[in-house]
């Protein structure tokens, strides 16, 4: 079954951001879309997207200052613009941003669903050949980090790629220290404060997740780092 892909939708246009979602939706993509520019930040930090969708002309923080600061956050997120602005200047400026794509408005729906669909099969399909086949027993559970799935008794529970991600550190040095600095600089890309909150949410994910194993626990050591331990 073919990976269905989070992404991130920011348009102040309530007609152009409605339309765009739910055609999304309809072609199979897992869809927040949001219409304060300055709440996106928070988003990113909260949810794993695989792709984020910008308008470039938005009041309070405009698409190429969000982007930027998305970038020194999440420089592994990749992102499109869309805009009226058609100048050759913001063209360029918005791939200088790092954007892997700049689509000009009005926006074709269809051309927009080739687009994306272009971009992440080339954006994940090296990442993916490099993963090698591995089925891990965790207690109870199998942990299959090729597919990011957990199984527990016949019940799938389908992981983001930072969840899985972060399952894999923690299952790679069980029984030690994962240290906040080491899993925020390998899998977030950057040690901060918001990093390190949204290290919290995910941390708590996995634990839910893994809540039907008691001899399972994952342990906060308070201003160290967390440690994955099967009794």
């Amino acid at each position: 079954m073919k990976k269905k892909y989070n992404i991130l939708l920011v348009e102040d246009d309530t007609s152009l951001g409605y339309l765009l979602s739910e055609y999304l939706k309809m072609k199979n993509f897992n869809i927040v879309w949001e219409v304060d520019s300055t709440n996106a930040l928070s988003l990113v930090n909260e949810e794993d997207f695989d792709l984020i969708i910008l308008d470039v002309m938005m009041p309070q923080l405009d698409g190429f200052s969000l982007a930027k600061m998305i970038k020194e956050q999440f420089p592994q997120v990749p992102f499109i613009f869309l805009s009226a602005r058609s100048l050759k200047i913001d063209v360029l400026k918005g791939f200088s941003l790092g954007a892997v794509d700049y689509l000009k408005k009005p926006i074709d729906e269809e051309e927009l669903v080739v687009r994306i669909n272009t971009l992440l099969d080339r954006l994940t399909k090296p990442m993916l050949s490099k993963v090698e086949s591995s089925l891990v027993e965790l207690g109870k559970y199998i942990f299959n980090s090729n597919n990011l799935q957990l199984i527990f008794d016949g019940e799938v529970i389908q992981l983001t790629q930072r969840e899985s991600k972060l399952l894999q550190l923690l299952v790679e040095n069980r029984e030690q220290i994962c240290s906040h600095k080491e899993i925020l600089n390998s899998i977030w890309g950057k040690n901060d404060y918001f990093n390190k909150k949204s290290l919290n949410v995910f941390i708590s994910r996995l634990r839910k997740y893994l809540s039907k194993d008691n001899n399972i626990k994952i342990e906060n050591i308070h201003s160290q780092g967390f440690i994955l331990k099967i009794l």
